[in-house]
């Protein structure tokens, strides 16, 4: 991996700068500096008890990041979901445009884009309760839908209208809770924050108590304690086994939430860039903290760093 002082790309429009004077660095909020090993991850997942860390390259760990793999990708990726119930169906949104599809988990790839709107896939997520049902945000698009595990594409909805502009989702995940007309939430995390939207597709919503026609009527109440205002939402999880339980990650480091977002609280400092859940344990948690690969195995109470060879 190739050591830089300066992360840039064009068709993102915030940046922070670190450092002073002629060595200051630009570096886009929630991203890892280039000086780091994980500089190159993008996104995390768990393909059942595999760990994988995808950007430039794609990397899984069989045996709890002790030891690593290298996997061939069609093209650098910036999403990546998985099969809940599958282990080794793998879904890669790309930086270049289009989704691919392994069934064996990574060593092949069929490219699946038919209908699919061109531009950077910046966020991938498995319907909660359907995983033949795939979203996919388009940057500079809007929000694509797949019925058919990726085979075809219609468009869903625009992007969300946040802060006067549409912003484009920089994190995508489906949430089966009581709340959503059909019990399903899309959340999304975007440059302004956290939004959400039946899977009716009616309308983007902030994230707020009650259900969801509570929610689309005037008056309803805000979020009790929501994440920072001003930070962007750079990745969301959802855990199977507790649907109201979810983390995220921003540049203010990592929160979970144990309501569906009504409330938030901060599980560890440091800027957060990618955050992933183990199907099985809401508790198992993969993150890039200050970045660093880290693990915790207890909700985020306590984390441990592992090397990425």
């Amino acid at each position: 991996m190739t050591n830089s002082t300066l992360i840039f790309e064009p068709d993102r429009r915030h940046f922070l700068a670190l450092g002073m004077g002629a060595a200051a660095v630009l570096v886009l909020p929630g991203a890892v500096r280039a000086a780091d090993r994980a500089a190159d991850i993008r996104t995390l997942a768990f393909d059942g008890d595999t760990l994988l860390i995808a950007g430039a390259t794609l990397r899984a760990s069989l045996d709890g990041g002790r030891s690593w793999h290298v996997r061939p990708t069609p093209s650098p990726v910036s999403s990546i979901a998985t099969h809940p119930a599958r282990p080794g169906r793998l879904l890669a949104g790309l930086a270049r445009g289009g989704v691919a599809v392994s069934g064996d988990g990574g060593s092949s790839w069929t490219t699946r884009s038919d209908g699919l709107a061109s531009g950077e896939v910046t966020a991938l997520a498995v319907a909660a309760g359907n995983p033949d049902m795939i979203y996919a945000a388009i940057r500079g698009d809007g929000l694509w839908k797949s019925e058919d595990a990726g085979a075809t594409w219609a468009l869903a909805m625009d992007r969300p209208w946040l802060d006067a502009a549409e912003r484009d989702p920089l994190t995508l995940v489906s949430v089966d809770l009581d709340t959503g007309m059909g019990g399903i939430w899309i959340y999304a995390g975007t440059e302004k924050g956290l939004t959400r939207v039946p899977d009716c597709f009616c309308r983007w919503q902030d994230v707020q108590p009650g259900n969801a026609m509570d929610a689309l009527a005037a008056g309803a109440p805000p979020a009790e304690a929501p994440l920072p205002a001003d930070e962007p939402v750079l990745s969301l999880a959802s855990a199977l086994t507790a649907p109201s339980k979810l983390y995220a990650a921003l540049p203010s480091g990592v929160w979970a939430s144990q309501d569906g977002g009504v409330v938030w609280t901060h599980k560890a400092e440091g800027q957060g860039r990618a955050i992933a859940l183990h199907p099985r344990d809401e508790n198992h948690v993969a993150a890039i903290l200050d970045g660093a690969l880290k693990l915790s195995r207890d909700g985020g109470a306590t984390w441990i760093a592992l090397a990425i060879a």
